[in-house]
């Protein structure tokens, strides 16, 4: 018995560190700002532990059937926790009030499983023996869920499916606890179909939570789903319109098929006319194609070379018939290779030089995304770009987030780019800037494009004048260590949403 009931110590310190991290994942994908967000759950969940440690010296009697209801009660809230908060998002105003309770919740609980069990095993260890035990057992459970949590649970489960997992573990250390007991008591049967409902309901819901997740992804977009798959890196959601086809990552629009060429027009275009007879291309990001379309119309072009981080991304962009059409079997040419890589780590090694770069990155809603905007990463960006190598970067809106903008910019500037802002109207995202830059002076005279629907010689004459709103504004460095982007991304834009 003392053996199982040290096993239940590392399987319950596994789900207690798993609710947490779900907790905290959630968060992230939902409030952005990783950080902010994991430390704010690590601290409530550790104080709250510490109120369940504490509340533990009240229970006196009846110690192993209070356990055990801890048990059940732990495994329903902690794995029912991730199927209500993202039920919840969308309709509860004030939702990190809803999080931060389920987060207390959970965390009593498990503060209070511990001690309890260290008392029920107390007349079967020394007391030095007893502490040594329970907690390397503790510790080393909760190794096993900081390892198994980014590599197998969330990129094969997802969080819902994982937090209900870990319940049903929960649950079911309380059976077992529960079977051990020999002898007869009045509180046993209840207690014993208590346990077998919480266990039917973690199934029922685990069985048929992709339904419900499906359901609620449809309540969160406006048109029919056509297309949902989860990756190690984001969600990927394809929405089909009457005439409109739209990509979200993690719930954040990416195109609208009505209106990207506008955007990726604007990308691709003024960087490949103004630069002498472009062969060899670099694209980092835009793993839909859509860039690499745009590209191909230049018939100078010898090469293209797509780094994107996720395999997933590329692979539907090259075989889901929509999106072949769309990007016009960009990814399937001859000319194109496809690097599924970290940009971050592939520049560090490449030796390659390329004629033009096109910088096609999710904006910098988070402090993974964010490095990629930093000095460090553009000192490395210097490295693939001859003197003449021009090169462009989505830099998110200046109307809207204008220090944002600017800080990208003098960013590109402190390492010793010269650069170029210009902006054009998209309308699924309103106003939109980038920045074209090089080590040397650009002639930016208005040059033949191949094929532009919309970039005529007016479009771009405009679009390097900024009006009053959007005009140059002093910031900060985006930095590794200071990530200051990322804050003034998540300030500006949160007025919006």
């Amino acid at each position: 018995m003392e053996f199982i009931l040290l096993f239940s110590v590392a399987v319950i310190a596994t789900c207690g560190l798993v609710y947490e991290l779900v907790a905290g994942a959630l968060a992230s994908y939902l409030l952005g700002d990783s950080i902010t967000q994991f430390s704010l759950i690590i601290g409530i969940y550790l104080f709250s532990m510490g109120i369940g440690s504490w509340f533990s010296k009240y229970i006196t009697k009846n110690v192993m059937m209070k356990f055990i209801q801890i048990e059940f009660i732990v495994g329903l809230v902690g794995g029912l926790s991730a199927t209500v908060l993202f039920f919840s998002f969308e309709f509860i105003s004030h939702f990190r009030l809803l999080l931060f309770s389920f987060v207390t919740m959970t965390g009593i609980l498990v503060g209070l499983e511990i001690p309890l069990l260290m008392r029920i095993l107390k007349d079967r260890y020394e007391f030095s023996d007893l502490v040594s035990k329970v907690f390397t057992v503790d510790y080393i459970g909760a190794l096993f869920a900081s390892i198994l949590f980014p590599l197998v649970l969330a990129p094969y489960l997802g969080l819902v499916r994982t937090s209900l997992l870990f319940g049903i573990f929960n649950v079911a250390v309380g059976l077992w606890t529960l079977s051990l007991i020999k002898e007869e008591m009045p509180w046993r049967n209840a207690l014993r179909g208590t346990g077998i409902g919480a266990a039917l309901v973690l199934v029922i819901t685990f069985a048929f939570s992709n339904k419900l997740t499906q359901f609620a992804e449809t309540l969160n977009y406006k048109d029919q789903i056509v297309f949902t798959d989860k990756s190690p890196y984001q969600k990927i959601v394809l929405t089909q319109g009457d005439h409109d086809l739209r990509l979200f990552l993690n719930g954040n629009l990416q195109f609208s098929s009505v209106d990207e060429y506008r955007y990726h027009e604007a990308l691709v275009h003024p960087a490949m006319a103004l630069q002498n007879n472009p062969k060899k291309i670099l694209v980092l990001g835009g793993g839909d194609g859509l860039a690499v379309r745009e590209i191909l119309k230049f018939p100078s072009v010898e090469s293209v070379t797509l780094v994107d981080l996720d395999p997933l991304m590329t692979k539907i962009f090259s075989t889901n018939d929509r999106l072949v059409k769309l990007n016009e079997r960009a990814l399937k040419n001859e000319k194109v290779k496809v690097v599924n890589a970290d940009a971050f780590v592939w520049l560090r090694e490449t030796k390659d030089v390329f004629d033009v770069v096109i910088i096609d990155f999710p904006d910098p809603s988070n402090y993974s995304l964010g490095k990629l905007y930093t000095t460090r990463f553009f000192t490395l960006l210097g490295k693939v770009m001859k003197d003449e190598t021009k090169a462009v970067i989505q830099s998110t809106s200046p109307l809207y987030a204008r220090k944002s903008f600017w800080c990208v910019g003098n960013t590109l500037k402190h390492v010793g780019f010269k650069i170029n802002p210009f902006h054009v109207y998209v309308p699924s995202f309103g106003e939109w800037g980038y920045f074209l830059f090089s080590k040397s002076h650009m002639d930016l005279d208005f040059k033949p494009l191949q094929n532009a629907k919309f970039l005529t010689k007016a479009v771009w004459d405009s679009m390097f004048v900024f009006p009053p709103d959007m005009e140059y504004t002093e910031t900060e460095v985006n930095r590794l260590n200071n990530q200051i982007l990322v804050r003034y991304f998540e300030d500006e834009w949160s007025r919006y949403n």
